[in-house]
């Protein structure tokens, strides 16, 4: 982590990731990336559906194989570069047969390594495999939910699922929510844990830095009036007067509330729900 002498008020607190002692590729791979719309909180008709979104830097889309198709064929790493649409590092690898792809970098893995996705590979960080494949204990990321439906699960910056059983054509894994799921055995997954692990610790620093990732700013219910929020109203500041917490819809949330769908379906296939609140491990 990089460290700031407090020369501002908001320097005092803030750090940064040393992307100088990472990084070996400056400028993206012109024929992999592309522009794009971000569509910052709003549908179609130009309609908020997603509170807190909206402005920030322009992004250059990199396009990142999640799909891994090319099977049976080796490809090294060749570089390691910043992709500003995910926490994770990516790496532009080149297979044998000489196509270059842009795909999600795993802790420990360097420039010059070498990985293969085949149904017969060595497990070792950065090989891709079906899961039945997977010894209990393995940490994977890039995870499948369905067969040759590309990866889901594990992508974001130092994470990763654990395969705790294998059982009548499932593979149970453990994920960062400490959800046990049931996914099938013959979906795919690399081994490792996605890398840029010290994501978690950065310390954004000031309002203007959030806007620059595009992330507008949070009103508090308690601040709101009544027609805005259940909160909302009262002379001064007011508690909540509410058994539990609520959105300004009136929908469960907040900690120890349970706010998944009843009718899921996937419901069958958790094993055991996420911890949530103060007591999680």
């Amino acid at each position: 982590m990089k460290h700031y002498r407090p020369t501002t008020k908001s320097r005092r607190h803030l750090t940064t990731i040393s992307y100088r002692k990472i990084l070996t590729a400056k400028n993206p791979h012109k024929s992999l990336t592309g522009g794009f719309n971000r569509s910052v909180g709003r549908n179609s008709f130009g309609r908020l559906t997603t509170r807190h979104k909206g402005g920030g830097h322009k992004r250059l889309y990199r396009d990142v194989d999640f799909r891994y198709e090319k099977i049976d064929i080796p490809a090294k790493v060749l570089t390691i570069e910043y992709d500003p649409n995910r926490t994770g590092f990516i790496s532009l690898v080149c297979y044998k047969d000489g196509e270059k792809r842009y795909a999600l970098l795993p802790k420990s893995v360097k420039v010059g390594d070498d990985f293969v996705v085949s149904e017969n590979a060595e497990i070792k960080v950065g090989n891709r495999l079906p899961l039945k494949k997977i010894p209990v204990g393995t940490f994977v990321y890039n995870v499948e939910l369905k067969p040759k439906g590309g990866a889901k699960l594990g992508r974001s910056a130092g994470n990763y699922a654990e395969v705790v059983a294998q059982d009548a054509g499932y593979a149970d894994l453990k994920l960062p929510s400490s959800e046990v799921r049931k996914v099938l055995d013959t979906c795919w997954a690399s081994v490792g844990e996605v890398s840029n692990d010290e994501n978690r610790l950065v310390n954004i620093g000031k309002a203007g830095r959030s806007r620059w990732l595009g992330i507008r700013p949070t009103v508090r219910g308690t601040a709101m009036n009544p027609v805005d929020h259940p909160y909302g109203g009262g002379e001064g500041r007011q508690g909540r007067g509410t058994r539990r917490a609520k959105t300004r819809w009136g929908k469960p949330v907040g900690k120890g509330q349970k706010s998944r769908y009843p009718k899921k379906y996937s419901n069958y296939l958790i094993v055991s729900r996420r911890k949530v609140g103060k007591k999680r491990e």
